[in-house]
């Protein structure tokens, strides 16, 4: 069953579309819509456009950035994981811990990433071998993990961290571009590549479109599902280093409520949450998009609690609309 019918799963890749059809898509959409946002933030705040202002207005977004790219194949699969938050916490408690028995930077980072991605086969295992859905598997445990991690630290916060930990979350690449921004675009163009452009990502799309169809043209489906879910915990792990390095600390409260903003931005980049659509370069412009409005929205001194309402408001606009549109278009 190993072999792929590359004919038969060819026919889900997305399609080169003519120019005018380009133009038009739901990309170009958001491509000139982060335009616009852009130049009202430039008008909004003369510093906007300082070179040190646009890189560190990057730290709003590449945790949850490098999040989204893993997540986005999970979602072309017709699964969701919104454990992502809790995992990050799990994984920056590890880390804290070892922190205390260890100046490794290695150790360090490694306890992270491995505890990232244990909870991601967690999450995958429990999909695949046990057949429970998606969003009950990972609503369950992100109460676990981030209640794991509040009987770890209670009211504690872990500090014990190398000064060279720091250059994670907050050290700079050409003197300009923060680390966390050139690792989240190498990642992203590897994720498009792996998407795009190899048979695992024709794989990804054939589960999408039809689980069934894939399973019978020799795609091992539980299998692909579990490594989507583990490859998720990795990068949380991943997140965890960047995110605790930034902070400098590790708090039971670390990544609290991103889940709603992490799955936005696939969601908004044309990721269908029906399954079998969905490109990498669109929540590349969705996250750019996304770190530009939290961005202007701080220009004007927005509250953080009125920046969750814009998400949530985006997330379920990007949803209802096609529908709204498809049901006007019927009338």
């Amino acid at each position: 069953m190993e072999k792929i019918n590359s004919r038969t799963i060819e026919d889900n890749m997305p399609k080169s579309s003519s120019l005018p059809s380009w133009l038009f898509g739901w990309e170009s959409f958001l491509f000139a819509t982060a335009v616009c946002v852009f130049i009202i933030n430039s008008f909004a705040s003369p510093y906007f456009l300082d070179p040190w202002s646009l890189s560190d207005a990057t730290f709003n977004f590449t945790e949850k950035a490098i999040i989204a790219l893993p997540l986005a194949l999970v979602i072309i699969v017709r699964e969701i994981d919104i454990s992502v938050a809790s995992i990050i916490a799990l994984s920056s408690t590890a880390m804290g811990f070892t922190a205390e028995v260890t100046d490794s930077l290695a150790l360090i980072c490694v306890s992270g990433m491995i505890v990232g991605t244990i909870c991601g086969a967690i999450n995958g295992l429990l999909v695949t071998k046990l057949n429970i859905p998606s969003i009950v598997v990972t609503i369950g445990t992100m109460s676990l993990f981030r209640g794991v991690t509040y009987i770890l630290l209670g009211d504690e916060a872990l500090k014990n961290y190398p000064e060279s930990f720091s250059y994670f979350g907050q050290g700079y690449v050409f003197s300009v571009f923060s680390f966390e921004f050139i690792t989240f675009l190498m990642l992203a163009v590897i994720f498009y590549f792996l998407l795009q452009k190899s048979n695992f990502g024709r794989r990804t799309y054939a589960i999408g479109n039809n689980p069934t169809a894939a399973y019978y043209s020799g795609v091992n489906v539980a299998k692909h599902k579990l490594i989507l879910f583990t490859l998720v915990g990795f990068f949380c792990g991943v997140a965890a280093i960047m995110l605790t390095s930034r902070l400098g600390s590790t708090r039971p409260t670390i990544a609290l409520g991103w889940e709603l903003s992490i799955i936005t931005m696939v969601v908004l980049g044309g990721v269908s949450i029906l399954g079998g659509s969905g490109t990498i370069v669109g929540v590349v412009i969705s996250i750019f998009l996304m770190g530009l409005v939290t961005v202007g929205l701080g220009l004007i001194n927005v509250p953080g609690i009125v920046m969750s309402i814009v998400i949530g408001l985006m997330l379920i606009s990007v949803i209802a609309l096609p529908k709204i549109f498809k049901r006007i278009k019927n009338k």
